[in-house]
């Protein structure tokens, strides 16, 4: 993973997202996926932007199938956002980098 992008996966989820004392943002992706791939320099400038104040990775789908399973992942890319160990939001699809940074400014993050 680029810089400081974290990557995720079933064995470190707890430890790294859930039990995280600061926000979390998860892109859910996969290797093969054409849209993804166009979500990935976004991912990578907000990780760059937010960094020590937000906790930004990924977690491949195709590698680690248990999480996204047990958070009804559906659809890839989806972006979700966790405060407390607990979803507060989710980003289905490709969006702008706006919308990664308003929602991340409803948890006070800005």
């Amino acid at each position: 993973m680029a810089g400081s992008v974290k990557e995720f996966t079933d064995a470190n989820w707890k430890s790294e997202v859930l039990d995280s004392t600061i926000p979390v943002v998860v892109d859910f992706w996969a290797p093969w996926c054409g849209p993804c791939r166009n979500l990935a320099p976004t991912i990578e400038k907000l990780a760059g932007e937010f960094e020590g104040k937000v906790k930004i990775g990924k977690l491949n789908t195709d590698e680690n199938q248990d999480t996204p399973g047990s958070l009804r992942i559906s659809a890839i890319p989806t972006v979700l956002v966790f405060q407390q160990g607990k979803e507060v939001d989710r980003l289905v699809g490709v969006n702008p980098e706006g919308k990664f940074k308003a929602a991340l400014a409803k948890l006070g993050v800005s």
